[in-house]
């Protein structure tokens, strides 16, 4: 007999690429920074955003290497999987810092290959190869918070 899995409601459809992207935006600024995953995200099919705490503004070329980053890893075309974990058995990577206290016992993980592994409720592509090209569009640095502004470029097949 199969066993039901319950899991908290989610409040809004993102727009599946345009998610992805930004988990591997998060992925890459831990990475790359030492930051925590985004403190706050509004993804959106024509655009996006994400706020970081960091001591210090990205600098310009830090910047670029980001976006190349994300470009690079999207074009691994890297498989995206789903997975129901006990919450008692969730793996050490995985920041759970911004769960609800209300979140179920299973948790619904998402793997973006060996790239990244975080809880998340919302929709994602099957592989990284559907996004297209991440493309930064703006950011700035106030207060020790870097907002990224950030779309997707269709690619031409």
């Amino acid at each position: 007999m199969e066993q039901e899995i319950t899991l908290n409601a989610h409040n809004k459809q993102e727009h599946p690429p345009m998610h992805t992207a930004e988990h591997i935006l998060n992925a890459t600024m831990v990475k790359m920074f030492g930051c925590p995953r985004s403190r706050n995200a509004h993804i959106e099919k024509k655009k996006s955003k994400c706020d970081y705490l960091l001591a210090s503004a990205p600098t310009e070329a830090q910047v670029q290497a980001i976006e190349d980053k994300v470009n690079e890893v999207i074009q691994t075309h890297l498989d995206v999987t789903i997975e129901f974990v006990d919450r008692d058995h969730i793996p050490a990577e995985v920041d759970l810092s911004k769960l609800p206290e209300d979140a179920s016992q299973t948790l619904r993980l998402v793997r973006i290959g060996d790239y990244d592994v975080c809880a998340c409720v919302g929709a994602h592509v099957a592989n990284t190869a559907e996004i297209g090209t991440f493309k930064i569009i703006s950011h700035d640095f106030n207060d020790g918070t870097w907002r990224v502004r950030f779309k997707l470029v269709e690619q031409n097949c």
